[in-house]
């Protein structure tokens, strides 16, 4: 695991072996990148964007990390600004490795095009957002196979600490049994996130382009953040085995809007009226923003359910995600409500009315196997649940992720490759939350 301590503390002495270009940044993940610095990773990087609020807002972010008292940045940002940014990053060259973090109607054509071109890709997640771009998305990671180059999607939520743990306490069948198999109606997995229009990121409150709140540009809930949710079910029901598309039947779905007012599209975007673009989803003067999405599904044979929902804002805390992942002997549970102080928290209860001594000895063993690989890692009681307490140092927080996440991917490049299972499993993601896409209508 990429930690705080390791992977922050990186600076460029080494000869630079990777070079980053940055294309169309859009999404605030972008400069989430380069929050750190990595060993061998050229500080200078070119950016390529047609210009605008979106370029502007990046490079600020950028200007931050660069300037913050704590562990500084020293990135400098080379520009190029015109209607062919597209056909000039491709044509100069400039890097190895294109970053894509943006408006994800045109992302699809911009991973192609670039691994097409020999580049590398880290790309934010949705890949693609709607479910005429999937033969598209097949394509480009063929392409990137016979270029022998690495195409590869920012799954964050993989290097939150409760959910590591949750996934290893899952491979303990002493503690854990065997997973559940469950039923539509009481799926074995379920994870929720609830996400927030209005938030603060690298402590400033966020600015969001309009084109955000229209799902044709930055896609609807069950494509965008419910990528990760899709992704974590893959890696902790089937850990490390490539997926296909045919193991996923997705039984129900839907979808839901989140009402924005021009009052609050405003406080956020800073425009003082719904662009054009989304006139159409405005009703009695309130945009209707399709930002939400759950869906039900058999992965091979265990049954799952996903949500991925949006407010505006919150009154306390931030993003939260809740999971439950049920064995048959004990219930993994990650809360993220008041009581947890809008952390996440892993909880151990046992399956069954009445707790046991050979439960609570399964339990405190498991910590320390843990311990080994996690030192300071323990559990307190907590009513008729066990408590998994978690040092500080590895709760880094959502934004320091994303380092964590590129971190991890340098070090395939370096490798050469990916781990076997990662692209069938990428693919079959993004194919089961089409079919989910399909089914909602």
């Amino acid at each position: 695991m990429v930690t705080a301590s390791n992977m922050f503390a990186a600076d460029n002495t080494a000869a630079a072996r990777f070079h980053l270009l940055t294309l169309d940044p859009g999404h605030f993940h972008a400069s989430l990148v380069q929050k750190f610095m990595y060993p061998d990773v050229d500080p200078v990087v070119h950016v390529y964007a047609p210009g605008g609020d979106d370029l502007q807002e990046h490079l600020k972010r950028i200007e931050g990390f660069n300037a913050r008292s704590n562990e500084p940045t020293h990135w400098r940002e080379e520009v190029y600004q015109g209607a062919d940014y597209l056909s000039k990053m491709l044509a100069d060259r400039a890097g190895n490795v294109v970053i894509i973090a943006g408006n994800n109607a045109q992302k699809t054509d911009y991973i192609l095009r670039s691994v097409q071109a020999g580049f590398n890709v880290l790309a934010d997640k949705p890949m693609i957002i709607k479910p005429g771009d999937l033969p598209k998305l097949e394509q480009a990671f063929a392409v990137a196979q016979s270029n022998h180059v690495l195409l590869y999607d920012i799954m964050t939520e993989r290097f939150e600490i409760t959910t590591i743990l949750q996934r290893e306490l899952s491979q303990r069948p002493e503690l854990f049994g065997e997973m559940e198999k469950g039923a539509p109606d009481s799926p074995a997995i379920t994870m929720e996130s609830v996400h927030y229009f209005s938030k603060v990121v690298a402590g400033s409150p966020l600015k969001r382009p309009p084109w955000f709140f229209d799902v044709r540009q930055e896609g609807e809930g069950m494509a965008d953040v419910g990528t990760h949710l899709v992704d974590l079910v893959q890696w902790e029901a089937y850990p490390e085995q490539a997926l296909k598309p045919a193991d996923a039947k997705v039984i129900s779905a839907r979808r839901w809007a989140t009402p924005i007012t021009r009052e609050q599209f405003k406080r956020v975007t800073g425009a003082d009226d719904f662009p054009d673009y989304l006139k159409g989803d405005v009703k009695d003067g309130v945009l209707q923003c399709y930002a939400n999405g759950e869906f039900t599904y058999r992965l091979r044979e265990v049954y799952a359910k996903v949500s991925a929902s949006w407010n505006f804002e919150t009154p306390s805390g931030g993003d939260t995600h809740h999971s439950i992942v049920r064995g048959t002997k004990a219930d993994l549970i990650i809360k993220q409500g008041a009581e947890e102080n809008f952390k996440p928290v892993l909880y151990i209860q046992q399956v069954g009315k009445h707790p046991s001594v050979e439960f609570d000895t399964a339990v405190k063993n498991a910590m320390l196997a843990l311990q080994k690989k996690y030192p300071g890692v323990g559990c307190e009681s907590s009513g008729a649940a066990w408590r998994v307490t978690v040092p500080e140092k590895y709760d880094v927080g959502h934004e320091a992720h994303f380092s964590q996440v590129t971190g991890n991917y340098l070090g395939y490049l370096r490798d050469g490759k990916l781990p076997a299972w990662e692209v069938p499993n990428m693919f079959t993601k993004y194919a089961t939350i089409m079919k989910a896409y399909e089914l909602s209508r």
